[in-house]
């Protein structure tokens, strides 16, 4: 029981910190503002598809996690 104690407080605190930096989004401008983000208005129609903000947050949060799991090991 104390390891399922363990990664229930790991889990409280991961989605914590996902909850602060969603709240903390806005005030990053150039997130869903990178050349390669896809926007197309129409009247009555906007469509909208972030590809270069996804790549570049894939790309940090993957370095960010294989630091994380290696300092673990």
């Amino acid at each position: 029981m104390k390891g399922l104690g363990w990664t229930l407080l790991l889990m409280a605190a991961v989605l914590a910190a996902l909850g602060l930096l969603l709240l903390a989004a806005d005030k990053v401008w150039f997130l869903g503002r990178l050349p390669g983000d896809i926007r197309v208005e129409r009247p009555g129609f906007t469509f909208y598809f972030p590809f270069a903000t996804c790549v570049v947050l894939s790309v940090v949060l993957t370095v960010v996690l294989n630091l994380i799991l290696r300092w673990f090991r």
